[in-house]
Parts: structure tokens; C-alpha cells; sequence
């Protein structure tokens, strides 16, 4: 009889992550039945998809009211696809918002594995009590975690980071420069503004004012941005035509002080928008400007010099900020225990 599992991830990350999850499951026995919510990652990896999670990343409370209704259709599918399939387990990757109140509605009638831990050391203490109520096994990324987790009475195993056999560009530097239309010499800089549409929003003009004041101590820099394919272009589009146009009085002023001092005139801010290529962007640039995350994790593996920006909406900012119990935003940071990169 074919074992079948589900698996519930819910952002461009935890996909990532769930793919080389349902991978791993296949190579130990090729017969098994995944079902998904995910995106491509599940998909290529064997999965069968019962819901993709384009669309489902959320930032902050007020984000998900906005999406209430889809979250609700969700959390009966899932719990109608446990019911007709009746998996031996169902593994929940990351997206602690969802998955821990999925966790409650299973309530243990199938055995509930949480892969990729929600932050509960770093902020929301009393989501502790959900996890030892209704999570059978916790399977973390850091030693640390295993050994919180343990304080608690919780079953916890470390199993190590992901994305240290992961991050790996695909091309040299000098194969990426080409692709992208980077000539050998200027310096680049990399804009990795977060995998949801919210945060893109919120971040992206901040890294292009950013980028307008490199530019201006900086003449030859070119910047790429990062973008996952899970977004939309429209997304990166209109704000790049924004912020275009609100620097072009800048850039006017600029190329005519230049002119006048004998120097180059054709001065514009060239930003390249690259898709689904992040390790080849990071590998190509001299330093980075990443939105708190998991892409901080990865900047810092492959050992880019970097910042890290974040911004939530004032009113998230005023709820989540008296949960916050750790200094710092960037998981380098974190894992480390000092400021290796600064945070603003």
C-alpha cells in the first residue's frame, strides 16, 4: 500500500525548502504519494499539487485580514484532503501563521511535523504552548533551536541548514556579467528587496533611493534586483517608473554639473531586473542590499559584504514590536550574536 504524506508550505522560501524536502523522501522510497501546498520547487520534485501558493505570502497582521477568506478555503481543503487521502503524516514548513492554527484544527488525529521552525525565540513566546500541545516533532535548521526547544519538554531535532548544500550559483562571475549586460569593471550592486509582494513594496523604494545616492558618489555602479518568479513584473514596474521619475530632476541636475566640469554627461541610474537567478546575482556582485530574511542567510554564505533593510507598516510595526525579544532583524545577526552586517 503507497504511504502518502502531505506537505504544507506557503512562501517562495518555504517551497525552496520543501522541494529538497520531497526530493530527499523520494530517493528513500520512490512509491511515496506527496501531495502540496506549493509552488514549482514541490512540483518539480514529484509532488502532486492540491493548492499552489502563488499569491498566499502575507506580511503582517493587516495583510492577512486582506486575504482572510482565501486562508479560511485553504484550511478546509487541507483538512478535506487529509480526510480522503489519510496520509501517515503531514509535514508543515514554515508559514507559522497558517500552519500552527492547521496544526490545531488536525489536533494529532494524523502525526503533525513542523520542518523549518517558526522564530518563537526571537518573538511570540506563547506560541511555545501550541507547539508542545500539537506538534509531534519539531525538525530544526539550528543547533541552538534543538537545544530550546528541548528546555520546553519538546521533541526536537536539529538536522541541519539547507542552505549550506544549497546556495551554489549556477555560471562564473564573468559568465553572469555577461548575461546580464555588466561590463568587467563597474561595480555592482545587488538589490534583493524579499519573495512577497508586500515587502517589495515597502522596501524596494527605499534600496532604489538607496541606490541614487551610491550612484552619486559612485558614478559607474550598476545595481540588478533579484526578483523570485513567484511576483509579478507589474509589481517591480511601477515601482521602478515611480521612483524613476521622482530622481530625474536629480539626475538632470547631476548630468549638468558634470557637464560643466568636463566630465560625463549620460548619466542614468541602469538597474537590470533578473529573475529566479539569486545565487548568479549574489555571485555577481560587490555588495548587497537584502531585506531581512532568508536571503540575508544567503548573502552572508556566500560571503558578500552587506546591509540589511527592513520596513513593516507603521500600524504591524506598533503590534509586533513589544513581541520582539531579540536585537537584531538580520538572521546573520541573529545566528552570530553580534552585528556582523548593519541593520536599518
Amino acid at each position: 500500500m503507497e504511504k502518502k504524506i502531505i506537505i504544507v508550505s506557503g512562501e517562495p522560501s518555504g517551497d525552496l525548502q520543501a522541494g529538497l524536502l520531497i526530493s530527499g523522501l523520494k530517493e528513500l522510497d520512490s512509491g511515496i504519494g506527496v501531495f502540496s501546498v506549493g509552488g514549482s520547487c514541490s512540483q518539480k520534485a514529484g509532488a502532486e499539487i492540491i493548492q499552489d501558493i502563488k499569491g498566499l505570502s502575507v506580511l503582517g497582521f493587516f495583510d492577512v485580514l486582506k486575504k482572510l477568506g482565501e486562508f479560511k478555503k485553504l484550511m478546509r481543503l487541507v483538512l478535506d484532503k487529509i480526510e480522503e487521502i489519510k496520509p501517515e503524516a503531514i509535514i508543515l514548513v514554515d508559514f507559522s501563521g497558517f500552519n500552527l492554527r492547521l496544526a490545531k484544527k488536525i489536533n494529532k488525529r494524523v502525526r503533525t511535523i513542523y520542518y523549518i521552525s517558526p522564530q518563537v525565540w526571537a518573538s511570540r513566546p506563547g506560541r511555545i504552548r501550541t507547539i508542545k500541545k500539537f506538534i509531534d516533532k519539531m525538525l530544526v535548521i539550528f543547533q541552538f533551536e534543538q537545544d530550546f526547544y528541548k528546555k520546553f519538554g519538546i521533541d526536537a531535532e536539529f538536522v541541519g541548514h539547507p542552505l549550506l548544500g544549497l546556495v551554489k550559483p549556477s555560471m562564473s562571475k564573468e559568465e553572469a556579467r555577461n548575461e546580464f549586460g555588466l561590463n568587467e569593471t563597474s561595480p555592482v550592486f545587488a538589490l534583493l528587496p524579499g519573495s512577497r509582494a508586500g515587502e517589495v513594496k515597502r522596501i524596494l523604494p527605499i534600496m532604489l533611493e538607496s541606490a541614487r545616492l551610491i550612484q552619486e558618489k559612485i558614478l559607474e555602479a550598476k545595481f540588478i534586483i533579484s526578483k523570485p518568479p513567484s511576483l509579478d513584473n507589474t509589481i517591480y514596474e511601477k515601482i521602478l517608473k515611480s521612483s524613476l521619475r521622482r530622481m530625474k530632476p536629480f539626475f538632470q541636475s547631476l548630468r549638468g554639473a558634470l557637464t560643466q566640469s568636463g566630465r560625463r554627461s549620460n548619466l542614468n541610474l541602469e538597474i537590470k531586473l533578473i529573475e529566479a537567478k539569486q545565487y548568479d546575482c549574489l555571485n555577481v556582485a560587490d555588495f548587497v542590499l537584502v531585506a531581512s530574511g532568508t536571503a540575508t542567510l544567503e548573502t552572508a554564505i556566500m560571503q558578500k559584504p552587506n546591509v540589511v533593510i527592513y520596513k513593516m507598516g507603521f500600524l504591524n510595526y506598533l503590534l509586533y514590536r513589544p513581541l520582539v525579544k531579540v536585537p537584531f532583524i538580520g538572521m546573520e545577526n541573529i545566528v552570530a550574536g553580534k552585528e556582523l552586517a548593519p541593520e536599518f
